[in-house]
């Protein structure tokens, strides 16, 4: 089994000075991506046959289900949202390593009946994950115990979100005050639920603190790859400014993902410009 280690997108317009401009540069250094735009909106046919076209076999995405099904039906009566959310991903069927909820705060305990119709319901093909924001599931009472053990009997993985970093920076630029307001602070529960653990870290724009907070993570990713197939997701408030951390953290985290070669020389942000 292997690490995979990924962004939360492939293009940013302060990567093109480094040579990242599309997809398939982006997929020569990672092997995953969050994959984050279908939260918001389908793409169209011809741009997932693109996506195909510009990545190899050993590529992965993990795309959030639409929003129009986690948020705004809340997982129910959206038989058809999600059919047509499961066929316009299909061409990149083989390239999926998981699809993911990303539940909204407002998604409480005792919706989680929905959340078990719902996921009872997904096509058995595919690996799954759920990402919760209800404070009463980190609270570890029976609603955190109730969350685990239903995702675990149907093999479906907990996302986990590490937004320590950026929530303790004190920072005040501009995109570390909208991180704050848009990144739920929640307690991290490295809770393995199924195979393919995912691991949202949000750095800071503080490259030492952010590598400090992650050094909890070494040992546990060390740990989980050993049997089992974690993804690992790096954001920074900016991410047009990510090449420093990846930098700091690229030899910890490369050797336990077979394949990925050491990152190239990739300029700070300081000199692109």
């Amino acid at each position: 089994m292997s690490l995979r280690i990924g962004l939360p997108q492939w293009q940013h317009p302060n990567w093109k000075r480094a040579g990242l401009h599309t997809l398939e540069e982006y997929a020569r250094h990672f092997n995953c991506v969050e994959g984050n735009t279908t939260l918001y909106a389908l793409p169209e046919a011809e741009t997932v046959l693109r996506w195909k076209a510009m990545t190899g076999e050993d590529f992965r995405f993990c795309f959030k289900f639409p929003a129009s099904v986690s948020h705004h039906a809340q997982l129910r009566h959206c038989d058809d949202l999600l059919s047509e959310f499961l066929r316009r991903m299909d061409p990149l069927s083989e390239r999926i390593a998981q699809y993911w909820l990303q539940l909204p705060a407002s998604f409480a305990p005792a919706q989680l009946p929905d959340l078990w119709q719902f996921l009872s319901a997904l096509p058995g093909a595919f690996s799954y994950g759920v990402e919760v924001r209800h404070p009463e599931f980190f609270a570890r009472g029976e609603a955190e115990r109730a969350l685990n053990r239903g995702l675990a009997d149907r093999g479906v993985n907990r996302v986990i979100l590490d937004s320590r970093a950026v929530h303790a920076s004190p920072s005040q630029t501009a995109a570390a005050r909208d991180a704050k307001a848009k990144k739920p602070k929640v307690p991290v529960h490295a809770v393995r639920t199924a195979d393919a653990p995912m691991i949202r870290f949000i750095g800071s724009d503080d490259v030492n603190d952010s590598a400090a907070l992650f050094s909890d993570w070494s040992a546990r990713l060390q740990e989980w790859q050993a049997a089992h197939s974690p993804l690992l997701f790096i954001h920074t408030p900016e991410m047009g400014d990510v090449f420093p951390l990846l930098h700091r953290l690229w030899p910890q985290i490369q050797p336990y993902s077979d394949g990925l070669p050491p990152l190239p020389e990739w300029p700070d942000q300081a000199t692109l410009f």
